[in-house]
């Protein structure tokens, strides 16, 4: 791993590796557009890379992959692609990523370099950090509003917390899809 690319990502540095968890727990819409609980491992891959110049600004980051696997079965029923860059100069730490279900969000929010803990968000009506949805999900399922917390918890576990608000016609409150692991480094 480079230690001098290590040394530009601020806060996303703690986060370089591969990564697994065992017992995550998700919260989502059942076929019937009730809530179904779902158990879950997943492994995610953080690759550092950078800089990235546009014009005045430069951001280092991570390139990001994750696949989840309900508990007992072999296939994937989640997978994501992306990246989590670091702006120092404004503080920003911007997560960019898409669902092969047809959605793409890019979340971001301010966080000081030597954050252990932050939180970022994303809008459906944001210009900046945003959320766009194929016309099937804009229908059935929109998702108005993204939030994601992640805890370092020492220097080889972090916890996230996702809340993905979405919109369900026929329910008056928004359907919070919730999804939340605790994983462990496997190798830097």
């Amino acid at each position: 791993m480079d230690h001098g690319l290590i040394a530009h990502l601020g806060p996303l540095a703690a986060l370089a590796g591969i990564w697994e968890g065992e017992k995550g727990e998700d919260v989502a819409p059942s076929d019937d557009r009730g809530a179904e609980r779902n158990q879950f491992r997943e492994r995610m891959t953080f690759d550092p890379m950078g800089p990235v110049r546009n014009h005045e600004q430069t951001l280092y980051g991570l390139r990001y992959a994750t696949t989840v696997w309900r508990i007992g079965e072999a296939d994937p029923f989640h997978e994501e692609l992306g990246y989590w860059l670091w702006d120092a100069d404004a503080k920003q730490v911007l997560r960019c990523f898409i669902v092969p279900r047809g959605i793409t969000v890019i979340a971001g929010g301010t966080v000081e370099p030597s954050a252990q803990s932050f939180s970022l968000a994303a809008d459906v009506s944001s210009h900046t950090y945003g959320i766009c949805s194929n016309q099937f999900l804009d229908k059935a399922f929109k998702t108005m509003r993204y939030e994601l917390t992640v805890t370092m918890l020492g220097g080889d576990r972090f916890r996230y917390e996702e809340d993905t608000q979405l919109q369900i016609p026929g329910q008056a409150e928004l359907f919070h899809h919730t999804d939340q692991n605790t994983l462990s480094r496997v190798r830097s």
